[in-house]
């Protein structure tokens, strides 16, 4: 059912009219001294893909490459604060596989389910819908700035509260309400992912920088120079795909391209419903900012103003 056309979240493979099975694999480096945070963080990332399908976790793999004369104990608070998220999801541990590494990477392995006529991908956006932000941006900038430690405790444990957050209640409200298109934006940045959904969709989109929500201290670290090199890659490969209108912020410009860790979820609904989906994400007391809509059908750059 999906593949890789549109370099989506997840494949989709149908087992019959009622069930249909999401695989995805994700994993990292550290980018948190906490290994027990850093086991959180890498765990939710591979997770949410399951859920930007509409989908729920069932199965999990744990992915591990640590060196085998590291210390044994940060290895173990690693894997607890992995199985602590798999549990959060009503997820299963079943396994995995451990290689011998100088440079500690963990993630998993996720198998899950989703009814085919409920599966949700980044190809269904249409013109007049609404785009919403589940999650603010900027936790790869306060990365950058923890490893540079020339970042506020406060602003470190937003951004690690925020990359530790399923996207369970988010992918929950998202289909009480029924929406057209939805992925979660992870390391090609929002303009990336916005561009993928565009070009899956057959769309063009516009968004307005004044309404994208940024975490704490992340323009103040982003104005020091704490950009990560991944956003001047994706800007690189981008530039040509996007087209401003008016005057946007140098920094915040930068800042739409910036890769994210388990971010929050772009979702395209029609217009009609946006105010139910924010409902439905209130009730559920998740995060959202409405940041841009969609134009008309037949893609074309990401209009920014």
């Amino acid at each position: 059912m999906v593949g890789l056309d549109h370099r989506d979240d997840a494949g989709v493979y149908l087992l019959n009219d009622a069930q249909a099975i999401i695989q995805t694999v994700d994993f990292f480096t550290p980018m948190v001294d906490d290994p027990y945070r850093f086991g959180q963080i890498a765990a939710v990332n591979a997770l949410n893909d399951v859920y930007a399908m509409g989908g729920k976790p069932l199965l999990t793999m744990n992915l591990l490459m640590y060196p085998q004369c590291g210390d044994m104990i940060v290895l173990k608070e690693i894997l607890k604060g992995g199985l602590s998220k798999i549990e959060e999801a009503g997820a299963l541990l079943v396994g995995g596989h451990s290689v011998d590494d100088n440079e500690p990477k963990y993630g998993l392995s996720v198998t899950g389910v989703v009814h085919p006529d409920q599966l949700l991908s980044n190809a269904g956006a249409r013109p007049r819908d609404v785009l919403f932000l589940t999650k603010p941006l900027g936790n790869g900038v306060i990365a950058t700035a923890i490893k540079a430690e020339l970042v506020e405790q406060e602003h470190a444990e937003e951004a690690i509260r925020w990359m530790s957050t399923l996207n369970k209640r988010d992918s929950e409200a998202m289909q009480v309400v029924g929406v057209h298109a939805a992925t979660d934006v992870t390391g090609f940045g929002l303009i990336g992912h916005l561009h993928e959904m565009a070009a899956a969709s057959n769309v063009e989109m516009e968004i307005d920088s004044q309404k994208i929500p940024f975490m704490g201290g992340v323009l103040k670290a982003a104005n020091m120079g704490l950009i990560p090199g991944g956003a001047y890659t994706n800007r690189d490969y981008l530039q040509n795909k996007v087209q401003v209108e008016g005057t946007v912020d140098r920094t915040v410009y930068d800042l739409l391209f910036s890769p994210e860790t388990a971010g929050g979820m772009l979702i395209s609904v029609p217009e009609e419903r946006q105010d139910q989906l924010a409902q439905a994400l209130q009730t559920r007391e998740c995060s959202y900012a409405i940041i841009g809509k969609v134009l008309k059908d037949e893609f074309a750059s990401i209009r920014i103003k």
